[in-house]
């Protein structure tokens, strides 16, 4: 099986800290890339009912703005306000007897952290999740409140993901990460087959990237469901670690800005598995800047009457600057959370 391949690869790569050892990167050829797609089918029948099944709604205003046929997927409406609880959920179900135990390890922003602080909550199975002191204080209080234990570092996103990583192999847990791990993936995957469902002749579909989970897992069922439709992820162009990675062929380091898409903001760990998937599986790709970001927010306050944070606005960012593109052609935009401090939201829309 797929899964069981590629975590028996885990001790084949040291990392650049010389701590924990990375998956090395398997080869993402058609095979492995159809293996992907039934453990998305896998997911898809396992996790009802916990995992909701979100609206995929039409915007009437949206599409009226853009020329295009806007359908907005309701992910922030997921539990715990992102469609991480997904790719958590799928990751509890499949964890052996023993690692449920033990607990698991993770490193999260926010969203990735309280997905899994719900989903070990409801499998027993306790939760420790390192962050960086710049994280949303907001996201962090709530993975306390669902039941995390909650790591602090001084640092950097990407470094506190690699210390996390370390923390796991000292102490012989599962490291989940929330993006480079094909059973959250697979999670984050049925987003893909409820869109076909909900809407089976879909032109494209606009996603937000940062580490590039989410986006592999929409494309891997898109690809077999329905090949002809465009993946575009989109980026803040004040960190598009990933996207520029993509470009340079290799995964690399970027001295990134401040961005209010704090969702998609940090490094990508290196072997990551999402590489490879992103390089096989995006159409295309959009930058955009926290300006577009912001009007993005106060559009859909203003046409919605929904509350979603940076990370979301950047799909519907994306969804606007290449507008033109797609008139007359309907296309999906992942509203992928809405865990936002109120005061930041007021600020970013004013």
């Amino acid at each position: 099986m797929l899964f069981v391949e590629y975590y028996s690869m885990v001790d084949k790569l040291s990392t650049r800290l010389q701590g924990p050892v990375m998956p090395a990167t398997p080869s993402v050829d058609a095979q492995f890339l159809d293996t992907l797609h039934q453990n998305i089918q896998d997911a898809h029948a396992a996790l009802r009912p916990a995992v909701s099944i979100t609206p995929l709604l039409h915007s009437p205003r949206l599409s009226a703005l853009t020329g295009c046929e806007v359908l907005l997927k309701c992910e922030h409406l997921q539990h715990t306000g992102s469609f991480k609880f997904r790719g958590a959920s799928n990751k509890m179900r499949l964890l052996p007897a023993e690692a449920r135990k033990q607990g698991v390890i993770a490193a999260s922003s926010g969203n990735h952290g309280q997905a899994l602080a719900l989903a070990g909550k409801m499998a027993g199975v306790p939760v420790k999740v390192y962050t960086t002191t710049g994280a949303s204080a907001y996201k962090t209080e709530a993975m306390r409140a669902l039941g995390a234990e909650v790591v602090c570092l001084p640092t950097d996103p990407l470094s506190a993901e690699l210390e996390a990583a370390r923390q796991a192999k000292a102490q012989g847990v599962p490291f989940v990460s929330p993006y480079n791990d094909l059973q959250v993936i697979a999670g984050q995957g049925t987003i893909g087959m409820e869109l076909l469902e909900q809407a089976p002749d879909l032109d494209a579909v606009f996603v937000a990237v940062g580490g590039g989970g989410m986006i592999s897992g929409i494309g891997a069922a898109l690809r077999v469901l329905k090949p002809g439709t465009e993946i575009i992820g989109c980026w803040p162009a004040n960190d598009p670690t990933l996207q520029q990675s993509l470009k340079a062929g290799e995964i690399i380091e970027l001295d990134a800005c401040e961005t209010l898409s704090d969702g998609t903001a940090g490094g990508v760990e290196p072997g990551s598995i999402t590489f490879p998937l992103c390089q096989a599986l995006l159409t295309d790709t959009v930058l955009v800047s926290e300006d577009e970001i912001r009007c993005a927010m106060r559009d859909i306050a203003s046409s919605e009457r929904w509350i979603i944070e940076g990370a979301a606005a950047v799909a519907v960012a994306g969804m606007q600057r290449l507008a033109e593109r797609y008139q007359g052609k309907r296309v999906a935009v992942i509203l992928c959370g809405r865990n936002i401090l109120l005061e930041k939201f007021l600020e970013a829309v004013q």
